[in-house]
């Protein structure tokens, strides 16, 4: 995946005084041979500065990890810790870079380290949480946060996809071209919490894009992208005389996106696709946006901003290909009842169809064929919309997702674990039959009640938890979730 940071976390031991500085230069050795043994080497780097009750060392081992390239930290809690200077270096780590830190504590591994050799980093653990706290430093700390070097191990290795999420929201632009369409106020994006978050927004003109695309008008490169389609899309390449023009347009947009990154690093792309795109450009922009999106550089529809934020956010915490839906349709009852009923363990308000025209990306489609918009057909000339990606969407475990800035600058989010079931959808678009438990009830009590819009992220895999601790690291001050339990705002009589 491009445009994705990779992340090296440093992992630097503490030591109160009046315990054995061995005994955290010890484990620390262990926690790293355990997380190289697992899962290779190249994501962690072990800092040989131990913090033994000392200001000066916490900047020593700030300056180590700094100099080793390291864009995460994990403060390793070998014994008990001393507070004060652990935290001192959490927090100048987050002044110096702006990058995540994590707390994790070692745990006695038998029982002949108890009678002299106890590191009580359990207690530690309250401490240091305690001195994070007063100084306003926002860490990730695992749900159970002590643990054997294996167990660490783990911890760390899940705290990567969630730093890589928030190194990348720190190098983020978000790159719209708009405005969004009329009677589209579920695409308003207040940008407040984008900079909050470190996020910069460059919000540019159809007119601009249309420029552009016009000056790329016989670009050498056309044939090769042309090429590059025809492989990708095989038997699916049902209108190849649309491919040039799509061409065009990807060279478009990936030169505006390497001309525009300024400062930021990494490039999300919230684009316009109606009602003036199909007849100035001459086609729909689905294909070339899934395209994108499956490289690692979302492209959400509508000049969704939010949508696209979303999206890049669950790419670096999947590492893979995403989409953007709309929660669209019931399934009718004679399809959930020849389908699903008896087959899968999902009630008539578990499911629902999830739809976009044609911007997810050809590998997670079944059978994905370029076709023309038929929405927009109704009332276009149908030469001007073709380049949508057609099919279902292949089945299997999804994560459906977002965050959203509302009117007023509250940040919610929600996450909801479900799949799509290998149910055909008889329909047209990039569409699945989703299946989420309890989803009707999350509909109405989370969608519904949080004011969210029809718009959702989608991430090919369970990533609940990775994702949830992204929302809650950055300041969601609300997270929604399908749940069996009644919800706060539901009628406990109905």
């Amino acid at each position: 995946m491009e445009n994705i940071p990779h992340i090296k976390a440093g992992i630097v031991a503490v030591s109160r005084d009046c315990f054995p500085q061995s005994l955290s230069e010890n484990r620390r050795a262990a926690l790293v041979a355990a997380y190289e043994k697992k899962y290779g080497a190249g994501d962690v780097y072990e800092c040989p500065v131990c913090i033994v009750e000392s200001e000066a060392q916490a900047m020593q081992a700030l300056d180590d990890v700094v100099a080793a390239g390291c864009n995460a930290l994990c403060v390793y809690l070998g014994n008990f810790g001393p507070e004060i200077s652990e935290t001192l270096l959490a927090q100048k780590w987050q002044e110096r870079t702006g990058y995540p830190v994590m707390f994790v504590a070692a745990a006695e591994e038998d029982a002949g380290v108890l009678k002299d050799d106890r590191g009580d980093a359990f207690c530690g653990m309250l401490n240091a949480s305690y001195n994070l706290k007063l100084r306003g430093v926002k860490a990730y700390i695992p749900e159970y946060p002590a643990g054997t070097a294996e167990e660490c191990a783990s911890m760390i290795h899940e705290f990567i996809p969630v730093a890589r999420a928030l190194v990348g929201l720190k190098d983020l632009k978000i790159i719209s071209f708009g405005p969004r369409p009329q009677n589209f106020m579920a695409c308003n994006a207040p940008i407040k919490q984008l900079y909050d978050m470190g996020v910069e927004i460059e919000e540019n003109s159809e007119l601009d894009l249309y420029e552009s695309f016009l000056k790329h008008e016989g670009d050498e490169r056309i044939p090769e992208v042309v090429a590059d389609m025809a492989s990708e899309l095989g038997e699916g390449n049902a209108i190849p005389g649309i491919l040039p023009a799509l061409a065009q347009y990807e060279l478009t947009l990936l030169d505006w996106v390497n001309g525009h990154r300024g400062s930021k690093k990494y490039v999300a792309i919230a684009g316009k696709c109606w009602p003036a795109f199909q007849t100035m450009f001459g086609f729909v922009p689905c294909y070339v946006n899934s395209r994108l999106t499956g490289r690692g550089i979302p492209v959400s529809c509508e000049v969704d901003i939010y949508g696209a934020l979303s999206e890049y956010i669950g790419a670096c915490v999947s590492g893979g290909a995403v989409t953007l839906l709309d929660i669209n349709n019931t399934v009718p009852a004679d399809i959930y009842g020849g389908d699903i009923a008896g087959r899968y363990p999902y009630k008539p308000t578990d499911v629902f169809m999830g739809f976009h025209c044609g911007n997810t990306c050809s590998q997670k489609l079944c059978h994905p064929q370029m076709r023309n918009q038929k929405i927009m057909a109704r009332s276009l000339p149908e030469e001007v919309t073709f380049g949508t990606l057609e099919g279902d969407i292949a089945a299997g475990d999804i994560t459906f997702y977002r965050l959203q800035s509302t009117a007023d600058n509250h940040l919610y989010a929600y996450v909801a674990q479900g799949e799509v079931l290998p149910v055909p959808t008889r329909s047209f678009g990039s569409i699945g039959v989703f299946a989420i438990e309890e989803m009707g009830r999350f509909y109405r009590h989370v969608l519904i009640e949080n004011g969210f819009p029809h718009h959702g992220a989608v991430a090919f895999g369970h990533y609940g938890k990775a994702l949830f601790e992204v929302f809650k690291y950055i300041g969601a001050e609300k997270i929604g979730y399908n749940q069996k339990e009644r919800y706060a705002t539901e009628n406990p009589f109905a």
